[in-house]
Formats: structure tokens, C-alpha cells, sequence
């Protein structure tokens, strides 16, 4: 499985607002439920739970929460991509606030899948100019067509 196949244009998320970790995990789990049908509060569980584990907070503006949800059957990996308005404190690893998330909700029995995507998403994240071209995009068309961009040339 590859970030193409699990990212979308309505799975895609620009300017959005939240202040903390909290309200911004919160705010993603609501736009996730409406986007996916989704128990709002079962993807906020999952995510926060995940958080108390450690900070998916990776560095240099990116977070990468994640959780396993058993809503969700074998083919419906999920990925979305959120770029916030302004910087919130992630607990990450550099200490630097995030601005970028890419939310990855796997299957509970998706083990080498939920690897092998935080894989491609942490080499994807490292690349400075990928980071600052998602973090300057305008709208989540402009976001989208960036992240898409840069995962399908990953595939060539």
C-alpha cells in the first residue's frame, strides 16, 4: 500500500485553527468523522491514547498521529493530510511547534502496513522543501495536488 492510495482531495485539510494539541486532535477527529462517517470520538480516543504513548510529534513542523481503529476493516487504511493555520505545540521531538499533520488510521490487524506507510511518510517529511511548499500552500486543492506530487514520485 502506498500514501496514494489511502490520501484524497476531501481527506485533505487547509488553515486549520486549534491553539493546542488537544483542540487540534479534537478538531481532526470531527473533520475525519464527517469526511469518513467515523465515530468522532473513537478516532479522538485512539489518536490521544496514542499521544499519551509518545509524541508523533517527528520534527521540523510535522506530526504524524496515528492510531488503529477497529471500525475499520482490512482495506480502509485512511491518511489525511491537515496543514494548521499557525504553529501548536506538539511535544516534538526538536521541541519546534508543528504545523503540519499527516493522521494515518489503520486497521487493528494492519501491522506491516502501518509500518510500511509511517515509513514512506517520515522519508517523505524529511525532505525540507516538500515541508515548506505544503506549509505555504493556499487551500487544500493547493495542499493536495503538493502531497500527491511528491508520493507519486516516490513510486517511480
Amino acid at each position: 500500500m502506498q500514501l496514494t492510495d489511502i490520501l484524497t482531495l476531501s481527506r485533505s485539510l487547509a488553515n486549520l485553527s486549534g491553539g493546542s494539541k488537544k483542540r487540534v486532535l479534537e478538531l481532526t477527529a470531527e473533520f475525519i468523522s464527517h469526511e469518513s462517517m467515523l465515530d468522532a470520538e473513537d478516532i479522538y480516543q485512539g489518536l490521544i491514547n496514542r499521544e499519551r504513548l509518545g509524541s508523533t510529534g517527528i520534527g521540523y513542523g510535522v506530526a504524524i498521529p496515528h492510531c488503529r481503529l477497529p471500525s475499520l476493516n482490512e482495506s480502509e487504511t485512511r491518511g489525511y493530510l491537515i496543514q494548521l493555520s499557525q504553529g501548536v505545540d506538539f511535544d516534538a521531538i526538536d521541541g519546534q511547534p508543528v504545523e503540519l499533520l499527516f493522521v494515518l488510521l489503520v486497521p487493528e490487524s494492519a501491522n506491516q502496513v502501518h509500518l510500511n506507510l509511517l515509513a514512506q511518510l517520515a522519508d517523505c517529511f524529511s525532505k525540507e522543501q516538500f515541508r515548506r511548499n505544503l506549509q505555504m500552500a493556499v487551500g487544500r486543492d493547493e495542499l493536495y495536488e503538493i502531497a500527491m506530487s511528491t508520493f507519486c514520485s516516490k513510486l517511480i
